[in-house]
């Protein structure tokens, strides 16, 4: 379903139809299709075309040619959160192309690359990614803000501070993303704002300010922000317990079309690790 309601049957939809009809499964696929017109499929666009254009893959090759059609903000899309996958895509030509994709003028373009970067980029990037935490897009700013738990530069502290704020950012997945990233950042300005941030109505953002607390300080004095101010004010180092900041990562189980032949199963991630370029917790 794209960002306005489910599209009405296209002539490619019904192409699609009548190609699958070919298949072996076809009782099921054309049972699954009215199912697939009201749901977004992860990894796919909102607004594809038909069951058929979710369960063609495409090669790297494809990727690298869509990713930079001039004429087509889909394909551009679709072809750089493929890259986006890779393990090769941090070689520099692609991070190039991930660093001028940030800019396009479409917001799902804009998200792919900024998840991209996230993926592949280096401290050297995190003012675009703070720029993509700014974004008028809340897609984006959510990407941003995952993006920047995985690559370390303490440029980027004022930004998610300003994100957890709920007068300045009105979503809470952006706020409860930025929350996570800023357990990374051994800072006293941090921590303050974190203990701010407990007092946010969202269970969510509660939830990411108080796992970064713990992270931080080794401490846990739950949502009392009474509590967690006094021990701020009576240690010496707020610091000294803290443990290893590891960034979250997808995962999650199959949904039932992805046991179809040719479906791609989910694009679960293997365990998280620390930030790039984040300093080793003996340099702290």
């Amino acid at each position: 379903m794209d960002r306005t309601g489910t599209p009405r049957p296209t002539p490619a939809t019904r192409r699609n139809l009548a190609t699958l009809a070919a298949g072996p499964f076809l009782g099921f696929a054309l049972a699954l299709v009215p199912l697939l017109g009201g749901c977004e499929i992860d990894g796919v666009r909102p607004g594809a075309e038909g069951l058929l254009s979710v369960i063609a893959d495409v090669t790297p090759e494809e990727a690298a040619a869509w990713s930079i059609d001039p004429y087509d903000a889909d394909k551009r899309y679709r072809g750089t959160l493929k890259l986006a996958t890779y393990p090769f895509a941090g070689e520099p030509v692609y991070i190039k192309l991930f660093v001028d994709n940030i800019k396009d003028s479409d917001a799902g373009v804009r998200t792919a690359a900024t998840r991209a970067l996230g993926n592949h980029g280096g401290p050297e990037h995190v003012p675009l990614l703070v720029k993509s935490l700014q974004d008028e897009d809340k897609l984006v700013r959510a990407e941003g803000a995952r993006a920047l738990q995985r690559v370390h530069n303490p440029v980027a502290i004022p930004a998610l501070i300003n994100a957890i704020d709920e007068a300045k950012e009105l979503e809470v997945d952006v706020r409860a993303e930025a929350a996570d990233a800023l357990g990374q950042y051994p800072d006293n300005r941090v921590v303050s704002e974190l203990i701010k941030a407990l007092a946010d109505p969202s269970l969510a953002v509660n939830y990411a300010t108080l796992g970064s607390l713990r992270t931080l300080t080794g401490q846990d004095f739950g949502l009392d922000r009474v509590a967690w101010r006094k021990w701020v004010d009576s240690t010496k180092d707020a610091f000294a317990a803290r443990s290893a900041y590891v960034y979250p990562v997808f995962r999650r189980d199959r949904k039932f079309y992805e046991y179809l032949p040719m479906v791609p199963k989910p694009p679960n991630e293997p365990e998280g690790s620390s930030p790039v370029g984040m300093p080793p917790m003996d340099g702290r």
